[in-house]
């Protein structure tokens, strides 16, 4: 079976993963609001400097933060890859997959 030649990504990905990158974060800012929102009936998370606030609640909030970003940056991630993949055909990572 012959090797398939590779072929660079085409120039216009960067722009689109930083605007797929933009939007995941909004669409990950609003579901964690939204989830806190039901989890704690609180309009706010709490910040780290938040002096009124326990280092459970800080922790927790940071802890389902980070779950929810990563989830969706993982989410958009792959599904611009696989966008970009069906368009052009090439993959847009390298072969050892990873961020820049």
């Amino acid at each position: 079976m012959p090797k398939k030649k590779k072929m660079k990504l085409p120039l216009a990905y960067k722009p689109l993963g930083f605007v797929l990158g933009w939007a995941g974060g909004a669409l990950a800012g609003l579901a964690f609001q939204k989830t806190w929102q039901t989890i704690r009936h609180e309009e706010d998370a709490p910040d780290a400097l938040d002096k009124d606030r326990s280092w459970g609640e800080v922790l927790l909030a940071a802890a389902i933060q980070g779950a929810i970003f990563a989830v969706v940056r993982s989410a958009v991630d792959r599904s611009g890859a696989t966008a970009v993949e069906r368009a052009t055909g090439v993959w847009p990572a390298s072969d050892k997959g990873g961020r820049d």
